[in-house]
């Protein structure tokens, strides 16, 4: 039902808005320190991160193919890729934020973390498609 208590809580908000927090937080301290180009990379990869999890609040998992498996062996395999596409994606965009503020090299990291965004969004659009 639609107006279920767990549709409407503000709970599933609060850790993609505390990472879009954090996107601001980083994006206007490493402005304020004159590296303005970098600050917008760290904000954008932040803000991708963010979205990525807002994005995912109710999501049960895209379906997979017969390739896969089926029952059980699917669920466990969509678990672990899952899992694994989150953890790398967390540490990149971690390796990239603590990077922009030491004032290292982000280059490596913002293309890795382009990379993840993008696979993630064509991995969304073709979902459930055969190609």
């Amino acid at each position: 039902m639609w107006i279920a208590p767990e549709r409407r809580s503000i709970s599933r908000w609060a850790v993609p808005g505390l990472v879009l927090a954090a996107a601001v937080v980083v994006g206007a301290v490493l402005a304020a320190d004159g590296r303005t180009g970098t600050g917008a990379v760290a904000l954008c990869a932040l803000a991708g991160y963010a979205g990525l999890l807002a994005h995912r609040r109710h999501d049960a998992g895209p379906a997979l193919g017969e390739g896969f498996g089926t029952g059980h062996r699917t669920r466990a395999h969509r678990r672990g890729a899952a899992v694994t596409g989150d953890v790398l994606t967390v540490a990149v965009v971690a390796a990239l934020t603590v990077q922009a503020l030491r004032g290292a090299e982000i280059a490596p990291y913002a293309w890795l973390a382009a990379l993840a965004g993008v696979t993630y969004l064509l991995a969304t659009l073709f979902a459930g498609r055969d190609l």
